[in-house]
């Protein structure tokens, strides 16, 4: 966490100033990012939510994204970190919204992707995508890397948006 957390500070205090919330849809973070938000206090002022969506099933049920659509877009893809970011924030109703999946290892997935591989996106007033290969088959290492990356994206919106 001692990665995280200072990203989560940064991006807590942009929030709580602006009077703006965040929804999270994790999978393969695990929830450390919304652990890293939650862990500071004030936290109610800008957390709505999270959700650890690692499955098809999960997003379906936990974000409302319909299976034709889930189906339809491609696995660990920037695509479907968007969707996923998207869906959180309007479930939600945040003014923000991140998203990631992708292959903690020790191996890929099935989809093809090598252990390491991860794709992150924000969805707001500001939207990112970006696409990760640590080239590592760590998984708590990798979870680390993939829970920094999407809130230094989040931080960086978060600036940029002002």
């Amino acid at each position: 966490m001692d990665r995280l957390m200072p990203l989560a500070e940064r991006a807590g205090t942009l929030l709580k100033a602006r009077g703006e919330t965040i929804a999270v849809a994790e999978s393969s973070t695990g929830g450390l990012v919304s652990a890293a938000l939650l862990a500071l206090p004030g936290a109610s002022a800008y957390f709505v939510g999270g959700s650890v969506v690692y499955t098809r099933a999960a997003r379906e049920a936990l974000l409302g994204i319909p299976g034709d659509v889930l189906r339809t877009t491609p696995p660990a893809s920037e695509a479907m970190a968007a969707l996923l970011a998207d869906a959180a924030r309007r479930r939600l109703g945040a003014t923000w919204g991140l998203g990631e999946a992708g292959a903690a290892g020790p191996t890929g997935n099935r989809y093809g992707h090598a252990a390491g591989h991860g794709v992150f996106a924000v969805a707001g007033p500001v939207t990112l995508a970006r696409t990760i290969e640590t080239g590592s088959t760590d998984r708590a290492d990798n979870m680390r890397v993939f829970g920094v990356t999407l809130l230094g994206m989040l931080v960086e919106a978060l600036e940029a948006a002002r």
